[in-house]
């Protein structure tokens, strides 16, 4: 492996990250949540190197992925990171890099500009993609780009789906720290998968991502917590509310020709919002 890239494997790197890891920033969290985590006996034939997914709505997602997998999974999975806020200034890599061994992606999709992500692949690196590209904002997922998909495809290596339930109602777009109350969050790890014969990368992503929403909501009705049907519902009946609010009022005292408007015993206001 190239001098540059040893750090993403180095055993110094690596006691370094597991201290981050195990010492701060899970007890931290863990303090913070009450996190279950779910289908570890689908991990018990995966070994690196593959590619982790998850729907991706809150700053807890990767350090719960990465606290909730077994030691000799996570020691050096390697998480993406938005190339163009993480890694725009060195001093704002160091974070990702030691608590997340981040390496940089961009946000559409997995282009790099040294075709990084299949590189460590090729090297029995794993990684974790957020295939959405993006926090939701809303809790509500949005289609996978197909590159995690690609990769798995091309390097022949397995993609293993991940369900975050809750951590978007924990940690919330635009929230700095997790709400009060420790409240509930659920990791789901699902099947280790890869492409069947003849599917190309878009139709394995769209399967993927068929599967995530399966078990997100699966666990969410399980435990009375919102589906993904719900989060759609709600951004849908969020919209109509805006277009509504957005649209001129009836103008009632309008006329047509010369003729004065008939006075009123109660006069109009000129905004009827509160």
């Amino acid at each position: 492996m190239p001098d540059e890239l040893t750090r993403y494997s180095s055993p110094v790197q690596g006691s370094a990250r597991f201290a981050a890891q195990h010492l701060l920033m899970k007890p931290f969290i863990w303090s913070l949540l009450t996190v279950h985590v779910h289908g570890l006996r689908n991990l018990a034939s995966l070994n690196a190197p593959f590619v982790a997914i998850a729907n991706h709505s809150s700053h807890l997602d990767a350090p719960l992925i990465m606290g909730a997998l077994p030691r000799r999974l996570s020691k050096n999975l390697s998480a993406g990171a938005a190339a163009d806020y993480f890694f725009d200034r060195w001093y704002k890599a160091m974070g990702p890099r030691l608590f997340f061994n981040a390496f940089p992606v961009e946000r559409k999709g997995l282009r790099n500009r040294k075709g990084l992500a299949g590189t460590l692949l090729n090297e029995g690196v794993p990684l974790l993609i957020f295939p959405e590209g993006t926090r939701s904002r809303t809790g509500a997922m949005k289609n996978f780009t197909p590159g995690s998909a690609a990769l798995s495809i091309s390097r022949n290596v397995p993609v293993l789906p991940i369900a975050l339930v809750g951590a978007f109602a924990a940690m919330p777009y635009g929230a700095s720290f997790p709400v009060n109350g420790r409240p509930d969050v659920h990791v789901v790890f699902g099947r280790p998968s890869k492409a069947a014969p003849g599917e190309i990368a878009h139709q394995f992503s769209e399967r993927l991502y068929r599967y995530v929403v399966e078990m997100h909501d699966s666990t969410a009705r399980a435990y009375g917590m919102p589906t993904q049907a719900e989060f759609h519902r709600a951004v849908a009946l969020r919209q109509a509310a805006t277009v509504v609010e957005n649209e001129p009022e009836d103008d009632e005292g309008a006329f047509d020709g010369p003729n004065e408007p008939q006075a009123t015993d109660t006069p109009q206001a000129a905004d009827t919002k509160e």
